[in-house]
């Protein structure tokens, strides 16, 4: 669906489309906005993308695609900082893209804002160009709290940030039904300005590959079974509660079993410094799996299709999780997905159809789930079709970008219908 609209501006703070995926802060949202960019660009937008500049040598404008560029914003030093230390170069950030759009004289019709500082300055913007915003949060602060409590390194403000954008957005993205009712239960958002738009995954990038060939690429055992864990290297993701699954797996002596873990802040994860990883390597000496367990390091986005493919199963228990791509990424090359019952997971997957679902920090019921699928070879086919199905139906990006399109084109319309009878009654 093309519609009139052309120029819009996205805006993702610490999250570069450009950047390496499974570092501690590159994940689904580098993911989330580079693919919408590309999908809602087929559908004859322009897209700039707001990111803030992490290093001195790249330039200040990269053309992704036709059609869409990543704009670099000074904000705070030109060097990677964690995310949970970024709040205070807000304000330069929201000065510096000002400057920018006056600059080329750029008129965006509407700004799309990921995550709650990019909302920070996107309110801002609102304020001082008049242009209207929608917000995908990604993340909330609350449900991290709850989750992390002393842990959760964001200052206090980002509660009170959250909670005006929520009122000030002239409409809300929610990634699934928890979110939605997260946003409406922890920061009283208006049902009427919340839509529900998935995540999504690419044809190009993820589609089955012939285990036994995914297996020989990569070098892996032919004939044992292979537990896949990947992405984001953080407690959160609970990767330990598959490590203690797989101990308990081989307790009951079960042999031909091996995790394969992808992900971190390098390719030689060894030598990355990456405490999580230590902490998880300490964890399998201790379990006496240290053999059974390869933590592979990060890996480019065109390698992951392989490691999916070779997998008799993808396991993802994180503690929360907003939505999860990883998923759908996996769902799409055939591999059934055991995963937390939390957030997004238990939308995208439908237990005891395509995968099953499990409590998080569970290792028991891990375990027992792992061990079903590993000795049902035709629950495993099945639950594989019927992933490669689902995901085909409701979670391809281009799904994602038609439904999007649908909501930036509805709510200017709205807008504009309320000028005009504003102006009318004037």
């Amino acid at each position: 669906m093309s519609i009139n609209l052309q120029r819009i501006a996205f805006i993702s703070d610490h999250a570069s489309p450009l950047a390496a995926i499974g570092g501690t802060d590159t994940g689904g949202q580098n993911v989330y906005v580079a693919q919408l960019a590309m999908h809602l660009a087929k559908l004859n937008y322009h897209v700039d993308i707001f990111t803030r500049r992490e290093d001195t040598g790249v330039e200040e404008i990269v053309i992704l695609k036709t059609g869409i560029r990543v704009i670099h914003i000074e904000a705070g030093p030109q060097t990677v900082i964690p995310k949970e230390e970024l709040l205070k170069y807000m304000p330069q950030f929201e000065k510096n893209m000002l400057a920018f759009i006056n600059r080329e004289q750029n008129i965006y019709e509407l700004i799309h804002a990921h995550f709650f500082m990019s909302a920070m300055v996107a309110m801002g913007l609102k304020r001082q160009l008049n242009i209207p915003f929608v917000v995908t949060f990604h993340a909330l602060g609350h449900v991290r709290r709850l989750h992390q409590g002393e842990h959760d390194l964001f200052p206090e403000e980002r509660l009170d940030i959250e909670q005006r954008a929520v009122h000030e957005a002239d409409r809300i993205i929610a990634e699934c039904p928890q979110d939605r009712d997260d946003l409406i239960n922890y920061y009283q958002a208006d049902h009427d300005r919340i839509s529900i738009v998935p995540c999504g995954f690419s044809h190009e990038e993820f589609y089955p590959i012939e285990k036994n060939l995914a297996r020989k690429i990569l070098q892996l055992p032919l004939d044992e079974f292979i537990v896949l864990q990947l992405g984001r290297m953080v407690p959160r993701k609970g990767i330990d509660n598959v490590v203690n699954a797989l101990g308990l797996l081989k307790q009951k002596g079960l042999t031909k079993i091996k995790l394969i873990v992808v992900g971190g802040k390098t390719e030689q994860i060894e030598s990355s410094g990456c405490p999580e990883y230590q902490r998880l390597k300490k964890l399998t000496k201790d379990l006496g799996i240290d053999t059974d367990v390869i933590f592979i390091g990060q890996r480019s986005r065109a390698q992951l299709k392989l490691y999916y493919g070779a997998a008799d199963v993808f396991v993802t228990t994180p503690w929360y999780e907003p939505f999860g791509i990883t998923p759908l990424e996996a769902m799409a090359c055939g591999t059934p997905v055991i995963g937390s019952n939390v957030g997004g997971i238990k939308y995208s997957v439908v237990n005891n159809i395509t995968g099953m679902l499990v409590p998080p920090n569970d290792a028991v019921a891990l375990a027992t789930a792992i061990n079903t699928t590993m000795h049902d070879p035709d629950l495993l086919s099945t639950l594989g079709k019927n992933s490669i199905k689902r995901v085909n139906k409701y979670f391809t990006w281009k799904y994602v970008a038609r439904s999007i399109s649908v909501l930036y084109s509805q709510l200017l319309t709205n807008l504009k219908h309320t000028a005009l009878n504003e102006n009318r009654a004037a």
